[in-house]
């Protein structure tokens, strides 16, 4: 079963709980970062964003059946106030309880229904190296992203390249990518960037990250860079554990091959995920 399966099947069992990221992560058996790419990358969404959406549309429903308390439903779905639970229902919605409640009806909503994620037929993945990285330092540009947008990494990497040139000293010419500093609404930081020698400096308008040492599953992705999508699909949901390995709390990393071309977007990539000892 996918990973991505199973935490909707605790987030419905639970819906009127105490639902955290981190708390889903260990129902599952796996790590919060974990999770929340392996969620992303299966439904293209950050895992609190589901919880809120069923959480409001299942409020929005007992809204038009005339609930008879909107701060009950609103301490019932999570909200400490009246007013939180409002300004969250019209920011998912566009309406406000009261109106819905008032109409009796959830016609002009779009409400967020419990997902029925299909299995299907897995990306086939060779088995990956385990490699030892020595601590390393990446010079980069640094934008934040959430997983219902990836389409905007491209052009973050067209932006990169542009100052690429003022990066100095750095330690191999080829570029990587990495993901990092997942927060609970399941944004994270996409650095572009280059390796580079301990004590540079980033210029102005870069970013300069620490990456310590860490042991990675090392994964390659072959195809065209616009389907890496499938092979992170396939290590979140289904390589890691199936294997039994746990992934780090800790970035990942993208890394071109040589024979990768910008211009066209084949020659392959490697996927460094993070284990736990």
């Amino acid at each position: 079963m996918q990973l991505a399966t199973k935490a909707v099947w605790v987030i419905e069992r639970n819906l009127n709980g105490d639902l955290t990221l981190s708390g889903i992560a260990r129902s599952c058996q796996v790590s919060s970062f974990h999770l929340a790419h392996a969620f992303g990358a299966a439904t293209g969404q950050p895992v609190m964003s589901y919880v809120r959406g069923r959480r409001l549309s299942e409020a929005a429903r007992k809204l038009a059946d005339d609930a008879p308390d909107i701060l009950a439903l609103a301490l019932e779905s999570g909200y400490a106030s009246h007013e939180a639970f409002t300004r969250a229902f019209r920011e998912q919605f566009g309406a406000t309880p009261e109106t819905v409640k008032r109409n009796h009806s959830t016609a002009s909503l779009v409400l967020v229904s419990p997902l029925e994620l299909p299995e299907g037929t897995p990306t086939k993945l060779d088995d990956p190296e385990i490699v030892k990285s020595d601590a390393m330092s990446v010079v980069g540009l640094a934008e934040r992203h959430a997983f219902d947008a990836p389409y905007k990494i491209p052009a973050q990497w067209q932006r990169f390249m542009g100052v690429y040139g003022l990066i100095e000293r750095k330690v191999a010419e080829i570029p990587v990518g990495v993901s990092c500093n997942l927060d609970d609404d399941g944004t994270f930081d996409y650095v572009c960037g280059v390796e580079v020698a301990r004590g540079s400096e980033a210029p102005k308008g870069l970013q300069k990250i620490a990456i310590p040492a860490q042991t990675y599953a090392v994964f390659q992705h072959l195809t065209h860079i616009a389907g890496i999508g499938n092979t992170y699909l396939a290590i979140w949901n289904s390589w890691l554990t199936d294997h039994n390995r746990t992934m780090a709390d800790g970035p990942s990393i993208e890394r071109h091959k040589k024979t990768f071309d910008p211009r066209t977007g084949e020659g392959g990539v490697e996927i460094w995920i993070p284990l736990a000892e």
